[in-house]
């Protein structure tokens, strides 16, 4: 980037923080599109008018949602926020600046019968294997579908029932996988794995494609896709759907949020707690389909 600041806080961000790459691009982008506004002007001496001028330039010629305002917002206020830390400014113009209310969305998650339909999968041949090793797996652990495809040989622990987990940031994490997952991943290793490697070519990567090489995010969604297909499931799931699956079905049967929390590898408890309004919402509409007065 052209301004040092903003390059100081990305780094702050890589290094310190050690935010994904992904986040830092978004960052990055948002920043840019920042700095373009003012143009040559000194971001640093920047005031509270100026920077509500940009977010009437969000309104008015970007047109954005207030999800995405909200980001803008919460990315320059974060950046401000590293500037005062570093004394390289004396006050916040964004402290005083409103953040649009945004009304959370709950997740998609399955019910029990749509899990046992989607792992349903009988095995007769590498790719069935494959597909219900995974499928297992993710369900079994709620790891993120990023932290699936980037397992090796080297992250399983199949004697002590754990694996060993690469999460954002490069934080890593052990979570346990439970019984009926590590029969179909042995299954799978000691049967099926061989058959997807080609002549002269090998993998550390657990899940291999057609190719022979480690099986992409975009492989991984489109088999998913056919799976749910295929067992008639009408909701629009997505490989993070298991995950919050997985959680939601642990707390529903009393498992401890932080202990939740620490398997799903969250930074911050409050990230956790959306858990708690999915199992709420899921008692009212059980009560609501269940109790006489209610139906009326």
């Amino acid at each position: 980037m052209k301004n040092e600041y903003c390059n100081l806080y990305l780094n702050h961000l890589k290094y310190e923080k050690k935010l994904s790459n992904n986040t830092i691009i978004s960052y990055q982008k948002e920043l840019e599109e920042f700095l373009n506004f003012f143009n040559k002007k000194d971001i640093l001496k920047l005031n509270e008018e100026d920077i509500n001028r940009f977010l009437k330039y969000l309104d008015n010629d970007k047109k954005v949602m207030d999800l995405t305002k909200a980001h803008y917002i919460t990315v320059i206020n974060n950046f401000y926020l590293f500037c005062l830390q570093e004394e390289y400014i004396c006050n916040n113009p964004c402290e005083s600046i409103w953040q649009p209310k945004i009304a959370k969305k709950l997740p998609q998650v399955l019910s029990y019968e749509e899990v046992d339909k989607l792992l349903d999968i009988n095995i007769n041949n590498a790719y069935n294997a494959r597909t219900k090793a995974m499928l297992e797996l993710l369900y079994a652990t709620g790891i993120r579908v990023s932290e699936l495809i980037s397992l090796k040989f080297n992250h399983i622990d199949l004697f002590n029932d754990i694996i060993k987990v690469e999460g954002k940031g490069s934080k890593e994490r052990i979570v346990p996988i439970n019984q009926t997952a590590k029969k179909y991943l042995e299954i799978y290793l000691n049967n099926y794995r061989s058959l997807l490697i080609k002549k002269g070519k090998s993998c550390d990567y657990l899940f291999l494609n057609n190719l022979g090489l480690g099986i992409s995010r975009q492989g991984f969604f489109k088999l998913l896709k056919q799976r749910a297909q295929e067992v008639n499931i009408k909701k629009d799931i997505s490989p993070h759907t298991l995950r919050h699956s997985f959680a939601t079905h642990l707390l529903s049967n009393g498992a401890d949020l932080r202990v939740i929390q620490e398997l799903l590898g969250h930074s911050d408890i409050s990230t956790t707690q959306i858990y708690t309004h999915l199992t709420n919402e899921q008692l009212k509409k059980e009560y609501n389909n269940a109790h006489p007065r209610a139906k009326k």
